[in-house]
This record gives structure tokens, C-alpha cells and sequence, in this order.
């Protein structure tokens, strides 16, 4: 059966929209969708990171408004861990170490597990995100990656 959805949006709050969408271009490398307005981005502040998948970056009191009573997890809370599988592990220590250098945090160092290689970093704004390696482990061609 299709999916009956056109597009998913995950929105994430953020304290700052010039730090955020430098963060997430220089770190990630994602392409900002839309015009720039007077301050330089996009509004709203978005990338698109598959065909109908979207990333949009949405000031903490703005997101707060929409939410209504719900209060937003204070920052450093993760309610929810973001996936992104790179190509191979060098990419996955590639992306950790310019996290690294933007201010995010490495929470788990890239790693060999037993389903595959992975990290867990975070952006300034504290969202978890898990980067895993796609194909074969660096310790041999002979390797299987893991469930």
C-alpha cells in the first residue's frame, strides 16, 4: 500500500537561526530550500534531505506558539534520536570530528559495533543524531556489515 503522505517535515527548535543553519551547512552539509529574506535564510528555515523529506529549523519560540500548552524539552533533552547513514565509516568520522569543531557534542565516538559502525553526536542546540556507515567495515573487504 503507498504511503498517504506527500512529505514529511521533522522541525527541530533552535536558540539561534544564523548559528543553526551554519551549523547544519558547514557541519552536514545540507542545501537550505527557498529565497533568502532579509536576514540572509530562508523563512521558514528548511533543507530538503530526500525527496519528501524535509528538515526545518524552527526558533524555540516559535515552535513553543504552535505547541500551545505542551512545553518543549528543555535543551540537551533528546525526546527523539535523528538517524543519517553516510556512504562509508570515513564519512561518519569525517561528519563527527566537524561537529566537533562547530561546537556540537560527541556523545558516543564513531565505533565498530555489531550491527555496523556508528556515532552519536549532537547539534549546539542538543538534538541527538545517530550517523551510521553504509557497506562494508574498514577492517577488510571480506567484512559483513551487520543486521
Amino acid at each position: 500500500m503507498p504511503s498517504p503522505t506527500n512529505e514529511l517535515t521533522v522541525s527541530l527548535p533552535v536558540s539561534d537561526r544564523q548559528q543553526a543553519a551554519a551549523f547544519y551547512r558547514d557541519t552536514f552539509g545540507f542545501d537550505l530550500v527557498g529565497d533568502p529574506t532579509e536576514d540572509g535564510l530562508p523563512e521558514p528555515l528548511q533543507y530538503r534531505l530526500a525527496e519528501g523529506t524535509v528538515l526545518a529549523l524552527i526558533p524555540s519560540g516559535g515552535l513553543d506558539w504552535v505547541l500551545g500548552d505542551r512545553q518543549l524539552a528543555p535543551t540537551g533533552t533528546s525526546e527523539t534520536l535523528l538517524g543519517l547513514t553516510l556512504d562509508n565509516e570515513q564519512s561518519v568520522d569525517d561528519l563527527v570530528e566537524r561537529v566537533r569543531r562547530a561546537g556540537g557534542e560527541v556523545i558516543a565516538a564513531p565505533e565498530g559495533q555489531e550491527w555496523g559502525y556508528a556515532a552519536i553526536c549532537a547539534d549546539l542546540d542538543g538534538h541527538a543524531w545517530q550517523v551510521i556507515a553504509d557497506g562494508q567495515r574498514r577492517d577488510g573487504p571480506d567484512s559483513t556489515p551487520g543486521p
